[in-house]
């Protein structure tokens, strides 16, 4: 049994069990993978996983077993291999964090700036995705911390912390009717052209649940993945926008105007997420406890490497 195995398990299981994804994140063969995978069940004995042909479709009950523990030893391998980085580089490195546009746009900056005046010897790289692609940097190893929505407080993989609470609001031009209505109805939004987030990002689903809940039809003629994009084109005309109230800027938007809209739609949460039982440099665990000063160093390590009802493993470094 080689750690080449456990990890071809593990991605199988993160790649829906396509052979050809997993070579490719694993930057091999596909056929070495299946070698791999057939020389792994001869030693052990069973079936790892469930066939078709020669298509995988799922674990089989001593594969789901291998899979938790697969995933235990890569991740205690990898904290082995950030040991001496821990100790020798305290305050020097590289912080990566997988974000959404609009978290990287308008919720981090302040944060930033005050990490850099706390380690000026830590370089920063942002990568910027969907809150799927977000939970998948992270997981794979591409990311040290996560921020986006509910997702990362969904998978068992994480230790999820609350970062801030937002809103949707309604943005349009300056003097638009819709400006005399109060308060704003879903009525009167179903009967305008809208321009939102597109479908998976930025609390979408709460838009759509809704109108839904109302019996009413949203007419969006314009989907982004950009807040900012959202308001380029309400400031054209094209509609009425629908964004995170974070995103509008009264300073710089000088030609839009804000409609509160919490009564229409459901509160969102950011989350902060880390993987779980990963040993981090310093810097990671101050990163969380600036982002949310309520949060103390020892309790977000306490959440990271608690194991169920076990004891938790203490990494005080």
């Amino acid at each position: 049994m080689n750690f080449q195995q456990l990890k071809i398990i593990r991605e199988s299981a993160r790649c829906n069990y396509n052979l050809t994804e997993v070579s490719n994140m694993l930057f091999t063969s596909q056929s070495g993978v299946s070698r791999h995978i057939r020389e792994l069940e001869d030693e052990l004995g069973v079936e790892i996983f469930i066939r078709r042909g020669k298509r995988l479709l799922g674990l089989t009950e001593p594969g789901k077993e291998l899979l938790a523990v697969a995933e235990r030893i890569l991740n205690e391998a990898q904290n082995i291999r950030r040991l001496a980085d821990v100790f020798s580089k305290e305050d020097a490195g590289v912080l990566t964090i997988a974000t959404t546009h609009t978290q990287a746009r308008y919720s981090l900056p302040k944060v930033i700036k005050a990490f850099r005046a706390i380690y000026p010897g830590v370089r920063l790289e942002l990568h910027q995705g969907s809150p799927q692609e977000v939970l998948a940097m992270l997981l794979s190893g591409q990311a040290d911390v996560a921020i986006a929505s509910e997702k990362l407080m969904n998978d068992p993989a994480v230790a999820a912390f609350p970062y801030y609470r937002w809103h949707h609001a309604i943005v349009v031009p300056q003097g638009h009717p819709l400006t005399l209505q109060h308060p704003v109805t879903l009525q009167h939004l179903s009967e305008l052209p809208l321009i939102t987030y597109r479908q998976g990002i930025t609390g979408r689903s709460r838009l759509d649940e809704a109108f839904n809940r109302a019996a009413l039809t949203a007419d969006i003629v314009l989907s982004a993945q950009d807040s900012d994009v959202i308001k380029t084109y309400v400031e054209l005309g094209l509609g009425v926008g629908i964004l995170a109230d974070k995103a509008f800027e009264a300073a710089r938007d000088t030609g839009l105007q804000l409609i509160n809209a919490e009564h229409l739609f459901e509160a969102n949460t950011v989350w902060l997420g880390l993987k779980k039982s990963q040993l981090q440099r310093n810097y990671v665990w101050r990163f969380i406890e600036l982002c949310n000063p309520g949060l103390s160093v020892n309790e977000i390590k306490e959440k990271v490497f608690a194991t169920g009802g076990e004891p938790v493993i203490d990494y005080q470094i």
